[in-house]
């Protein structure tokens, strides 16, 4: 009986349901006094908001996570970034390995959903490589900043730190125990001009956000000497988006947040702002004292987000690509959007167009409710929608000073957002089959 049940459970209905109960045992343990560092109980709607924040790699936080946390509590938060990061059937798959356990066909369906993964071929396989890729990169960021934080702190210290930021970052959650704003550590606003800080998180946040399908072949590349459109799309787009938002951040913030800083400093943050949003979450500048048009652009790429495949959420940088191409194959007079050579199908244009009219309307929708619901301006309030659509983490205030309401709205938002839209419409709808006719075709004057 409950294996003929088991049978009719989607794969987005099984990973919207693991992520749930996940988020809710987090949030429970986060309200226990031994997790806070006071030893009293945290309001649940705040250990909800954090679970959420974490399990969804998010980043956005409603109490300090450095000094509202006790060590057990930041502990919890570095496991739920780590399995919300990597997904939670990716862990499972990895206790199924330790213990030779089969991985079913129903199993594998389901990871192949997690992973974005074009094939079910191979696809425990791959898995495995996931996780070796994940826990040495991890491994790595972790020691160089263990390295680099030694020589400002006692060596338990930076290796605990090394630990929950390179995990954070890698995992593109964003989540930092450095201290609040205005403590000795201003978040990583103290190493805006560190060469080493910079270069890891930047590189850490690169690799978590690329996807695992792109990191793999980027690895194999040296023996294939090959990479498939999917890898070259990424790598390309992200690649232009990355240098242009540099570029324009530079330009626009080089009389204002970046004045005071070194020519060098201004350099690394501009790079580190324009790579942060793409789903990373962590900021060497203070937002809320960048100009208009530096937080509008950080919206423009929070909402673009980060690639298939990874922790990252926005409609992703193929979405993107597939949109400018439809765009330019439409002034071009062309019928078909060509990349590299090779034309894609109507369906992935169809599916972009559909990814991107729900996402605006998502985030056009809380926008205006939470407009409604909390006493600031709107380009804050849009700025703190987009940025839990994108689970970037990226905030210009308005977060820790939320209404209940307005927490519970931002939860429902980190949520769609690290799930997709998709695939919590194909949760709710999940049996949809072909019509079996088509009607007459009819024309509408368009522009």
């Amino acid at each position: 009986m409950k294996k003929s049940m088991l049978t009719k459970i989607s794969p987005p209905q099984i990973l919207t349901a693991g992520f749930i109960v996940i988020i809710l045992i987090g949030s429970i343990l986060l309200s226990l006094p031994y997790a806070s560092e006071d030893g009293m109980h945290t309001p649940f709607i705040d250990a909800f908001f954090t679970a959420t924040t974490a399990a969804c790699v998010t980043g956005l936080v409603v109490v300090d996570t450095g000094t509202h946390f006790s060590a057990f509590g930041e502990l919890v938060i570095l496991m739920l970034m780590q399995v919300g990061g990597l997904g939670f059937m990716t862990m499972a798959t990895l206790f199924a390995l330790a213990f030779r356990k089969r991985i079913s066909l129903r199993e594998r369906l389901w990871l192949q959903e997690s992973m974005s993964h074009t094939s079910l071929e191979g696809i425990v396989r791959f898995i495995r490589r996931v996780l070796i890729y994940a826990f040495t990169i991890e491994f790595a960021g972790a020691l160089l900043l263990t390295l680099r934080w030694s020589a400002m702190m006692p060596f338990d210290k930076a290796l605990y730190y090394g630990v929950f930021h390179s995990v954070s970052m890698f995992t593109n959650a964003g989540l930092d125990i450095m201290g609040p704003i205005h403590g000795p550590f201003n978040s990583f606003t103290n190493h805006v001009d560190d060469p080493i800080i910079n270069a890891v998180l930047m590189l850490l946040i690169f690799l978590g956000g690329i996807g695992f399908i792109v990191l793999a072949e980027v690895i194999d590349y040296p023996k294939i000497r090959k990479l498939s459109l999917h890898s070259k799309v990424v790598l390309y787009t992200s690649g232009l988006l990355f240098l242009g938002g540099a570029v324009l951040l530079f330009i626009f913030e080089y009389t204002n947040t970046l004045e005071p800083l070194s020519f060098a400093g201004k350099l690394y943050s501009s790079l580190f702002q324009s790579i942060s949003p793409r789903s990373g979450g962590a900021n060497t500048l203070n937002i809320a004292d960048m100009r208009n048009a530096s937080q509008f652009l950080l919206i423009i790429l929070m909402f673009i987000g980060a690639s298939p495949g990874s922790a990252g959420g926005g409609i992703k940088v193929t979405t993107f690509a597939i949109l400018i191409g439809a765009v330019i194959a439409m002034i071009r007079g062309k019928e078909d959007v060509v990349f590299f050579k090779r034309r894609l199908a109507k369906d992935r244009v169809h599916k972009a167009l559909t990814i991107t009219a729900v996402s605006v309307a998502t985030i056009v929708l809380f926008t205006m409710i939470l407009s409604a619901t909390e006493e600031t301006d709107f380009l804050t309030v849009m700025f703190e929608v987009t940025s839990a659509f994108g689970t970037t983490g990226l905030s210009m205030g308005l977060t820790p000073h939320l209404t209940d309401i307005g927490k519970i709205l931002i939860i429902i938002v980190m949520f769609v957002g690290r799930m997709g839209p998709l695939t919590l419409a194909y949760t709710l709808v999940p049996n949809q089959s072909k019509e079996l006719y088509r009607h007459p075709e009819g024309k509408i004057t368009i522009g």
